[in-house]
């Protein structure tokens, strides 16, 4: 018997018979051939009949073989947040059977280095958190699987689908908040883990107010801000964690706060919501983003069907009284 013949189909690669996708089509053996040889004369509707008849075989196939979609995401980002995306993307894995998934996490501080090496691997698709400088969007454009961008965006050229949240949007969110529960009180910000996006929008809404910044939220540092600067009155905490150990260093320093603001609805940030020693903490539903990620990945890989589309989300703002239970 003659080896099976691999058909390129507008780029998307796949072993199957012009039969098997024929009849998985509905179509006749000529239209098929005339579809897969861009021989022209047939309808949109037609090509797209085919184009589903093959992303449906590639299901079936992965299903009986059980081999998985390998989708590597590269981070350059807390340990603590790596960690919440691994957990989000293995409660996601399950919802696209019967298609295979299996992800691998990336965290690095070289993150154009950690893309050039994924693209080495047999990998089908990436997930992207790492902040937009040259060397990563030069990276990208480098590789040959698909590339979804999360929260950080690069030029629509060099990925094919965007999710998550704006940085630049949750910082002035956050800011918003500070300001509206501020209200007429006189009083300095305090600015924990600042940097990047987050920190511009947060900037760009509170001109009026004296910011002092913290590079992280170690109490040593806090303390000795706190002790300098009595008319600190409002807290942004910028990063996703140690927000038990700035409450602890305003209560050793006997010092009250009337606004706190954070980011990340973590276990620890609950408990302090639940006890109304945070404000408000600004959320993101890492389980639609990395959902919609691999949707993307998959739908370009031709496994899945539909259009590939971006899909931003709203930052969610949660307070003492709306703590989603299910989650924890």
């Amino acid at each position: 018997m003659q080896p099976q013949k691999t058909i390129i189909l507008y780029g998307v690669k796949h072993p199957y018979r012009i039969r098997e996708i024929a009849a998985r089509a509905g179509l006749s053996h000529a239209t098929v051939d005339r579809v897969l040889h861009q021989r022209g004369g047939v309808r949109e509707s037609t090509v797209r009949a085919v184009h589903q008849a093959i992303a449906d075989l590639d299901r079936q196939e992965h299903a009986r073989s059980g081999r998985p979609f390998v989708i590597d995401v590269v981070l350059q980002t807390s340990r603590r947040f790596s960690a919440a995306i691994r957990a989000a993307l293995e409660a996601e894995a399950p919802e696209f059977a019967p298609v295979a998934v299996r992800t691998r996490t990336h965290l690095t501080d070289d993150p154009a280095g950690a893309l050039d090496r994924v693209g080495r691997s047999r990998s089908h698709g990436l997930i992207v958190l790492v902040p937009p400088v040259p060397e990563v969007a030069d990276a990208v454009a480098r590789l040959s699987v698909p590339v979804v961008t999360l929260n950080h965006d690069l030029p629509a050229g060099k990925r094919i689908a965007h999710v998550g949240v704006d940085g630049f949007d949750s910082g002035a969110t956050a800011a918003y908040l500070v300001e509206r529960l501020l209200a007429d009180r006189a009083g300095d910000v305090l600015l924990i883990n600042g940097r990047g996006a987050r920190e511009e929008g947060f900037r760009s809404v509170l001109p009026a107010r004296r910011l002092l910044t913290v590079a992280s939220a170690e109490e040593g540092p806090l303390r000795a801000v706190l002790a300098a600067n009595p008319s600190i009155r409002a807290v942004y905490s910028a990063g996703t964690c140690g927000n038990a150990a700035v409450v602890s260093a305003f209560a050793v320093e006997h010092r009250n706060y009337d606004v706190f603001v954070a980011h990340g609805l973590d276990r620890e940030n609950a408990a302090l919501l639940r006890e109304h020693r945070i404000s408000a903490v600004l959320h993101q539903d890492l389980r639609a983003d990395v959902r919609h990620a691999c949707r993307a990945i998959l739908r370009a890989q031709g496994v899945l069907p539909g259009p590939i589309g971006s899909h931003p989300s709203a930052v969610q703002v949660i307070t003492p009284f709306n703590v989603p239970p299910a989650l924890f």
